[in-house]
């Protein structure tokens, strides 16, 4: 992967995503053991943040991104409130 941040409006960090690899349905799938092997993936993927800073900022309802479930996420941006989310999950 290049070195440099990425451009989340552009969307460049999707060429880099370990998901990519892996069938689409594994991280929409609405089991917990489908939700427990999509986070395996995302925990080894090397923009996972990227990810992750796309569906909060979005936000995204649906899937696994960043490593995090559609609740998770809502969750952080409840607990943020008017507050960045970020400080929450570093």
């Amino acid at each position: 992967m290049p070195s440099g941040s990425f451009d989340i409006a552009c969307q460049d960090w999707r060429a880099y995503a370990a998901c990519s690899k892996y069938d689409p349905d594994l991280f929409f799938a609405p089991g917990a053991l489908e939700h427990k092997l999509a986070k395996k993936v995302c925990r080894a993927c090397p923009v996972r943040q990227q990810c992750l800073a796309y569906a909060m900022d979005e936000p995204v309802d649906h899937g696994i991104w960043g490593g995090l479930t559609e609740r998770e996420r809502r969750r952080y941006r409840r607990l943020a409130g008017a507050g960045d989310w970020r400080a929450l999950i570093a």
